[in-house]
């Protein structure tokens, strides 16, 4: 018996609980100071009522013979993907039912999506980087390459043609820097993708914050992208999902590679290795696309942008470089004063009692830089910065 030796070759998931302790060390010796914390993650408001409304309908239908659901398709059931498929249609993007995979949550598909591509490929990644990306590769024992984003590029690195590549992952908006692709350097990546005969992994989990027209919420919006991309979206962020689990994957048939078409190799991991996501949870998940479901999750999302916006004017009148929040619930920010992102995780800590998430967790390229959300509560939000501000 082997084990898969790769795994010794991950770096330990210290960083949040490195975070925890740090946090929790400072609590013990100052029992009476209120923390606030700006680097979660997670969605704080609850379930808007379309989605209760619809998932209690559901389950009420599970408990009658007549209407009680077993094992549905693996692929999720149909009236959740022609919902899917009406909402690109808004977008300009036309897709069928079956390019339509329903899942629990875009970070399991980003991960288990290469099951349908062999080791002996090369992985291009952006840095700093939502780390899944790198994890689930190193993994497999794949070899990684990085793209690299800093100030001068925005965080939004572009390709270089010299560099070749078989996998790439994109973020847009991006987690952790907040940096959202235009439309043409989406085409720069889809015309390097191609030229390359690669395939894109588009992330696109925060499409639902991009409040600005001009810029694109999904990689379908980019001529020749059904030709080279597979598209991840989650409800996790956008419907406040997080704890309901509910995502999905978009494989176009018009994705082909060694005269294989993609679409039905995931098809058929899917229905070997995935029982599908829950009856209950894909009528809530319906309800998202819903007029009125559509109209109460814009509400929510709308809260945390403004949490953004507040955290953003702080930053500018404070004189300090960001990027993110207009279009993302994320800002990633440049250390004040040349501090380390430790050294500035223990200045808020220490002086202002606030608590985010430093840079240099998401890649080596995040040294020296920090990222903030929006997830929280608005009442903090303002009085964390207040306190920045003095």
């Amino acid at each position: 018996m082997k084990i898969n030796e790769n795994y010794l070759k991950l770096q330990d998931s210290y960083l949040f609980s490195r975070i925890a302790q740090k946090v929790n060390d400072y609590k013990v010796e100052n029992p009476d100071k209120e923390i606030i914390r700006l680097g979660i993650g997670d969605v704080t408001l609850p379930l808007v009522p379309a989605v209760i409304s619809a998932m209690q309908k559901a389950v009420l239908e599970m408990g009658e013979r007549e209407t009680f659901k077993g094992y549905g398709e693996e692929q999720g059931y149909s009236f959740l993907r022609q919902a899917i498929c009406r909402y690109y249609k808004k977008k300009g993007v036309s897709l069928s039912e079956d390019e339509v995979f329903i899942s629990d949550g875009a970070k399991s598909d980003l991960g288990n999506i290469l099951d349908i591509f062999d080791v002996d490929n090369t992985v291009l990644i952006p840095d700093p980087v939502y780390p899944v990306y790198v994890d689930t590769n190193i993994m497999a024992g794949r070899k990684i390459l990085f793209v690299e984003g800093d100030e001068n590029n925005s965080f939004l690195p572009l390709p270089d043609k010299n560099v070749n590549a078989d996998i790439i992952y994109l973020c847009s908006p991006n987690n952790p820097t907040g940096a959202v692709y235009n439309k043409e350097q989406l085409k720069e990546w889809v015309d390097y993708a191609l030229a390359k005969d690669a395939v894109i992994l588009f992330d696109s989990a925060y499409e639902f914050f991009v409040t600005d027209d001009s810029l694109p919420t999904s990689i379908y919006q980019i001529e020749g992208a059904k030709e080279c991309a597979i598209e991840f979206s989650s409800l996790s962020k956008t419907a406040g999902f997080t704890g309901t689990r509910c995502g999905y994957t978009v494989v176009p048939k018009e994705l082909i590679r060694n005269n294989v078409a993609l679409n039905k190799l995931w098809l058929r991991r899917q229905c070997t290795k995935f029982n599908g996501v829950p009856y209950i949870v894909q009528r809530g998940a319906e309800a998202v696309f819903t007029d009125e479901g559509y109209k109460q999750i814009k509400e929510n999302v709308n809260y945390y942008l403004e949490n953004a916006r507040i955290m953003a004017d702080t930053l500018s009148q404070l004189d300090i470089w960001f990027t993110g929040g207009k279009n993302s619930p994320y800002i990633w920010l440049k250390c004040p004063k040349g501090l380390s992102s430790w050294e500035y995780f223990d200045e808020l800590l220490t002086k202002y009692n606030i608590v985010g998430t430093p840079g240099v967790g998401f890649g080596a390229k995040g040294e020296g830089f920090f990222r903030l959300t929006a997830f929280g509560n608005r009442e903090n939000v303002i009085k964390a910065m207040e306190r920045l501000k003095g």
